[in-house]
């Protein structure tokens, strides 16, 4: 039997009705130049199957745009669209404020949270998370502006990125309700999360998973012969290709169904901006990962076998 999820499953997100689909789209490139406008790019998210739809205030930032220009685009498109707002489930982050790095007060929380709602011009933002952890934000202050912005209506969930583990249950020690969601790097070559205790306390809680840069920033989906920029690298393009010849698909649906493949159904978040590379996702759901597939491109990321 394949493991990973089916097409038509979902994953919950939350305690108050919201789910989504195992593939999701992740739009911190979304202010960059394309071949195709915004709203393209949208619907062939849509035809691949993504309901999760991510990005963050800061998105855009420093790459030609202003701060909150990947909000402000998206935003654009569902005015344009509103019909699209009711088949998205509209996921934002908050936090990283350059140049100081970051800032979780509670003020600051708020305030962004309202400026996000004035660029994706929605009146409630269904996922809100965190985008890394401010060290100098107490935990309690966190989860006291959470708990305002959802009560007051303006988020429906909130969720952190970047959390360790440790950073996560501490978070959740003081919220009143469940986090939905950990967004954390993960991919066949960024594989910690097994091992560091994120992807165990979420299961622990029964929190949804969202993995950004599935491809190790492109490196395992570009071209035929990838970025191998390292023997490392060489070794788990060669265990994704051999799976990718075998099933008929692409190595990015290979490195797509081996993070899902995880009991903690981690949903992968395309970053691909090419309406092409995005449709083609879908084939991820036509590979059939055996337990011995997954674990030969687990041994060839860490380089050893298993111990």
């Amino acid at each position: 039997m394949s493991l990973g999820p089916a097409a038509d499953a979902r994953i919950a997100l939350g305690n108050r009705g919201l789910s989504v689909a195992p593939l999701g789209w992740g739009m911190w490139r979304l202010a960059e130049p394309a071949e195709a406008s915004v709203r393209e790019r949208v619907e062939a998210a849509l035809e691949a199957g993504c309901t999760l739809f991510d990005t963050a205030d800061v998105y855009g930032h420093g790459k030609g745009s202003g701060f909150g220009a990947c909000e402000s685009l998206f935003g654009a498109v569902l005015r344009e669209a509103p019909h699209l707002r009711d088949r998205i489930v509209l996921a934002t982050k908050a936090g990283i404020t350059p140049p100081v790095p970051y800032d979780s007060s509670a003020g600051y929380l708020l305030a962004a949270c309202d400026a996000s709602l004035r660029r994706l011009g929605v009146e409630c933002i269904d996922l809100y998370q965190i985008h890394r952890p401010d060290l100098l934000a107490h935990p309690a202050e966190v989860a006291q502006a959470l708990e305002r912005l959802r009560r007051s209506g303006k988020i429906r969930e909130a969720g952190v990125s970047n959390y360790s583990a440790a950073q996560f249950e501490a978070l959740c020690a003081h919220l009143p309700f469940a986090l939905a969601s950990v967004q954390n790097e993960l991919s066949p070559l960024a594989i910690d999360a097994f091992v560091d205790g994120t992807l165990d306390a979420a299961m622990r809680r029964g929190t949804a998973v969202l993995a950004w840069s599935p491809l190790a920033q492109g490196r395992l989906g570009v071209g035929a012969g990838g970025l191998a920029d390292s023997p490392r690298t060489e070794r788990v393009i060669a265990a994704l290709d051999a799976i990718a010849r075998r099933d008929d698909v692409p190595r990015a649906a290979v490195a797509y169904a081996w993070i899902m493949a995880h009991p903690a159904r981690p949903v992968p978040l395309i970053g691909s901006q090419s309406p092409a590379r995005i449709r083609e996702a879908r084939a991820a759901y036509g590979v059939h990962l055996t337990r011995g597939d997954w674990y030969r491109i687990l041994v060839a990321a860490r380089g050893a076998p298993m111990p």
